[in-house]
């Protein structure tokens, strides 16, 4: 009964944040205009923005890993880095509607994060190749904060917080939480 309940809470809040961001994206468009606007391509919204598909490639690898199908698999990868959280979301929410709690002290989260197929197996290992990818992927990161500061300075500024700065930062921490809830 208590994984059955559980499942219920995670469908409930990844719904919730799904349908948040989806508000978010709409309400900004309404308020603010277009996103796809020169002034709003700082070096800090940059950096941001390169931060957050850095997080869109290990939920997309997730997804790859996690799909049975290459059709699918684009399907979902496609929509991930048009839509952000919102697919992320969407993604999660409709894989614990495929759970079915198997026990009293089954987490949901286990059947989640895991294939439920049996992987074949593979003369190159998936966690080698995830560590050394997502160890680039971390020293790029660090690189380009680096050379953000150096060359704009901190990121606690008022002029940086713009309407779409705001939006990118709310998607990229549902990710986040995503993230730290599925791994």
């Amino acid at each position: 009964m208590a994984a059955s309940g559980t499942l219920v809470v995670y469908r409930a809040v990844f719904t919730a944040l799904g349908l948040s961001m989806v508000g978010t994206l709409v309400y900004t468009c309404i308020t603010d205009g277009s996103p796809f606007r020169a002034e709003l391509l700082t070096p800090w919204m940059v950096t941001t923005l390169v931060d957050f598909y850095v997080n869109v490639i290990a939920i997309s690898t997730w997804v790859v890993y996690k799909e049975v199908n290459w059709i699918s698999s684009v399907f979902w990868v496609v929509l991930l880095f048009c839509f952000g959280s919102a697919t992320t979301c969407a993604y999660i929410v409709t894989k614990l509607f495929e759970i079915t709690p198997s026990g009293p002290s089954q987490d949901p989260l286990d059947h989640l994060l895991l294939r439920q197929d049996s992987l074949p197996e593979r003369k190159c290992s998936f966690v080698t190749v995830g560590r050394t990818i997502f160890s680039i992927l971390g020293i790029l990161m660090a690189a380009l904060v680096t050379y953000t500061v150096v060359t704009d300075g901190l990121p606690f500024r008022k002029d940086l917080l713009t309407p779409w700065m705001a939006a990118t930062l709310f998607d990229f921490y549902i990710d986040v939480f995503a993230i730290s809830k599925v791994y």
